[in-house]
């Protein structure tokens, strides 16, 4: 058995042997309706579940991990972000699952969504057993779980309006079940009775009046607050956390914990409360029904499967935290390769404390679940190759986006098997630097015969260089590029460009500027040393060949 840190995923899975007691198998649930995109709020919760999995399983237990997908649920909103928004109008009322494929690749509307994020989970190294709820409901397996709730309605309706004021206690009579009408498939209708055994009667706007029997009906689903703690007692559920939301003072998950107990005699899962997350530059939280949404396919274009869990393995569930996709991406990556370094114990932590912490988040960021750096020294153990991702950037961008090319440039400073994750963050590198990262930060290097190679409307919206700029540019280029290869630091090439502006008589920044403008036609640009090394030496003197 595996001994852990304090991690929070590590506290929760203490919580719930403690809570539970020691069994032969823990269960531990998730879910979600797809009634749209799946988003990374909805991922939150998914990935929360998995790391406290791993961390129970590190400490040799046998855990269940089950996904529900709610697709039995009813469609009552076309987000924003949908095709053919008049077709799926027309769809509202009946089960997500009944829905066509606006895209029309799969067999429903709540499948398309659910097969987008089934494809995508194992990439990031989650695999959770995944439960159909459309299936289980017309199949009639909660049969005894609905007929439990009929006979104990006026207990139910107790519970619920425990947590009400005066003004918005259940009114008259009231069913803890909905049904679709066998007809039509909405849920317009009302509920006219129940025999006390399985028979149930109810009438729709439709015109369809019947009596069906619970055992064998197709429509006759649970409401909400009856169906999640009918299910943690059918799933003997041990553990699942809620969003914020939910888990308000009064709010589902309260309710939940008194039906389970109270109806279906069984213990309330140990939860948490996890929180919203939002993205940079947007306002309020992420929502599938509205249409703003960012799923966890965006995240992977810009953040490698280790950097997304990082992500969340790094931060507390209960902390609202920002998705950024700006600059601050850099700086996310920088703090990654921090906790890999110290994890590895290449670079030293603060203290003990420090190291059992970083290293612990950085086993939980890991895809396999099972990479771990050595604690002792193990012949053919290499740590992860590094290299700071805005570097990566500016070497994509000088190989014209190429990164085939990019990485035969590093390919003699690497083992093969660090090649594949090398390859993956390129990739969103190349992608970040394209399409996210803010305009300043990218450049296209000017082809051979630098601006004279250009088309004559695009020269004439460069800003011209002065003779003394031009004469700064010979000087960069006879003193410092032809002889680029006898810097073998970026500090003694910096000191040798400050030498050639001084001998040109301008101060640094004028150089710099110059520079840019004669490579990229930018006044800004990286770090003029760290560039000018990066470069072939031959294609740098090919551009400014004109000068």
């Amino acid at each position: 058995m595996k001994t852990t840190t304090a991690h929070w995923a590590d506290e929760a899975a203490a919580k719930v042997i403690f809570e539970k007691g020691e069994k032969e198998l823990y269960t531990c649930a998730s879910g979600i309706t797809p009634s749209g995109t799946v988003h990374v709020g909805n991922f939150r919760e998914i990935i929360s579940v998995e790391l406290v999995v791993r961390a129970l399983r590190d400490l040799g237990k046998k855990v269940r991990f089950i996904y529900s997908w709610d697709d039995y649920d009813v469609f009552r909103k076309v987000p924003k972000n949908m095709p053919k928004q008049d077709e799926l109008e027309k769809c509202l009322r009946i089960p997500i699952t009944m829905v066509p494929d606006p895209w029309e690749r799969d067999a429903n509307y709540a499948r398309h969504h659910e097969v987008d994020v089934e494809k995508q989970l194992p990439i990031v190294g989650i695999f959770p057993e995944f439960i159909y709820q459309a299936e289980r409901y017309r199949a009639s397996r909660y049969a005894q779980g609905i007929r439990k709730a009929l006979e104990k309605r006026d207990i139910l309706k107790g519970i619920l309006d425990k947590f009400r004021d005066e003004d918005h206690k259940i009114q008259g009579e009231w069913w803890p079940v909905s049904v679709f009408c066998e007809k039509c498939n909405k849920d317009e209708t009302e509920i006219d009775g129940w025999d006390g055994d399985w028979g149930l009667s109810y009438h729709c706007a439709c015109g369809c009046k019947e009596t069906v029997d619970i055992r064998n009906a197709k429509g006759v689903k649970l409401v909400w607050r009856v169906d999640w703690p009918m299910r943690w007692e059918y799933e003997k559920v041990d553990f699942e956390p809620a969003g914020k939301d939910h888990h308000s003072q009064g709010g589902s998950f309260d309710t939940a914990r008194h039906v389970c107990k109270d109806v279906y005699g069984w213990d309330a899962p140990v939860t948490f409360r996890y929180d919203f997350i939002g993205i940079k530059g947007s306002v309020g939280k992420i929502s599938s029904s509205s249409g703003v949404v960012v799923d966890l396919g965006d995240l992977l274009k810009v953040y490698t499967p280790e950097l997304v869990r990082y992500l969340f393995a790094g931060t507390r569930p209960n902390t609202e935290f920002t998705i950024s996709f700006d600059l601050d991406v850099i700086k996310i990556y920088e703090d990654y390769d921090k906790t890999e370094r110290i994890a590895w114990k290449i670079e030293a932590a603060k203290d003990e404390a420090a190291y059992q912490k970083e290293r612990r988040i950085y086993e939980l960021s890991q895809v396999d679940g099972k990479t771990r750096p050595a604690d002792v020294c193990i012949e053919d153990t290499s740590p992860p190759y590094q290299i700071p991702f805005r570097h990566l950037c500016n070497l994509i961008q000088i190989a014209d986006g190429d990164i085939e090319k990019t990485l035969a440039e590093l390919t003699p400073t690497l083992k093969p098997e660090q090649l594949p994750a090398l390859r993956a963050r390129a990739e969103c590198a190349k992608y970040w630097a394209e399409n996210c990262a803010p305009e300043e930060f990218r450049f296209r290097l000017l082809p051979a015969g630098g601006t004279a190679a250009l088309a004559q409307d695009e020269r004439e919206k460069l800003r011209p260089l002065s003779d003394v700029e031009k004469n700064a540019i010979r000087i960069l280029r006879d003193d410092v590029i032809r002889q680029i290869e006898n810097f073998t630091d970026d500090k003694s090439c910096a000191a040798a460009i400050y030498a050639a502006a001084e001998k040109a008589g301008i101060d640094g920044k004028a150089l710099f500027a110059a520079a840019y403008q004669a490579l990229i036609c930018k006044d800004q640009g990286p770090r003029l040393a760290s560039f000018l090394r990066a470069i072939n030496k031959e294609r740098l003197l090919a551009i400014l060949k004109e000068y």
